[in-house]
């Protein structure tokens, strides 16, 4: 068995649900430029730090000295219970522990079990935490097809997956892209409630529900407020509305199951929320970013969205 086999074989072990390896050189012009455009539209609102470091996401052997491959991972948060639909919706991603810690330490994981194999490994490993851009990664891994809405989509899994990656200094056996794409949909472009996804591939985070309800830390934009459809915290509309995601099936991994407290907030229960309840319910969670502030301030805006309906 190859050592890239072997590599995949573990992965799979660990509970990723994806798992494919590409060659670690600098993306590709077209890549580049959709990124420079994005960044000169100003389409990431506050989020300064998407503009910055533009050589090192352009470019992964610049965040790993004598890099030669990036092993690419994927694992699915699709719920196993949901919230009920009269409640205030959390995104399905933050349902339970933050995924940051969940795949990073499955990742450790894996890169101890490839140095030893390869004692001589040198590597990193990187979960939504350095400018690498992990879509693009996956898709030159094989792993799926980025979508119109910016997403990596698994062909016969979907869209529900947090994304992973090893940089490494070894040499390995390289997967080939998929020759996929969305064709003519445009589901997802003609859902999305704040027209965000301005083009394909292409979304405006200053008017995405996500952006809005979890990134902005300030009062969320007035043009937005009617229009947030019942989302609390984060948005899945743009997933919802995707064919590709009538394949998707509930995960395996115990860590991202809801709270029957989380799965109780109800209107009610998040209007009388206290700082102390905040903190038991969303301890280790990602939903801590936006605070309990930004939570009430969502509040009141969701309260102000459904009397405008």
């Amino acid at each position: 068995m190859t050592l890239s086999q072997q590599i995949k074989d573990y992965a799979y072990s660990l509970g990723f649900d994806a798992c494919g390896i590409c060659r670690c050189e600098p993306v590709d012009v077209d890549e580049r430029q959709h990124l420079n455009r994005w960044i000169e539209d100003s389409y990431y609102g506050d989020m300064g730090y998407m503009a910055q470091n533009v050589d090192k996401r352009s470019n992964p052997a610049l965040l790993v000295e004598n890099s030669r491959s990036i092993i690419c991972v994927a694992m699915n948060y699709y719920p196993r219970t949901k919230q009920p639909e009269g409640h205030p919706q959390f995104a399905y991603y933050a349902y339970g522990k933050d995924y940051h810690d969940v795949v990073k330490d499955r990742l450790r994981q894996l890169f101890d079990y490839i140095k030893g194999l390869e004692p001589a490994t040198e590597g990193r490993v990187f979960v939504d935490t350095a400018p690498i851009l992990e879509r693009y990664w996956a898709a030159k891994a094989g792993l799926g097809f980025i979508g119109k809405n910016s997403l990596l989509i698994i062909p016969k899994k979907g869209s529900y997956f947090f994304l992973g990656e090893v940089v490494v200094n070894l040499e390995l056996e390289y997967d080939s892209p998929l020759s996929l794409s969305c064709g003519n949909c445009r589901r997802c472009l003609d859902a999305c409630p704040t027209q965000a996804i301005v083009s394909p591939k292409v979304v405006n985070a200053n008017r995405c529900i996500s952006y809005q309800t979890i990134e902005n830390k300030g009062e969320i934009d007035k043009e937005i407020v009617p229009r947030l459809s019942n989302r609390f915290y984060g948005c899945d509309i743009c997933q919802l509305v995707c064919p590709w995601n009538r394949y998707a099936r509930p995960h395996k991994t115990e860590a991202f199951d809801p709270s029957q407290a989380f799965l109780d907030l109800s209107y009610g229960k998040l209007e009388n929320l206290t700082v102390e309840e905040y903190q038991q319910i969303f301890k280790g969670s990602a939903v801590k970013r936006a605070k309990y502030t930004g939570l009430k301030r969502n509040l009141e805006a969701l309260k102000q969205s459904r009397n405008n309906i």
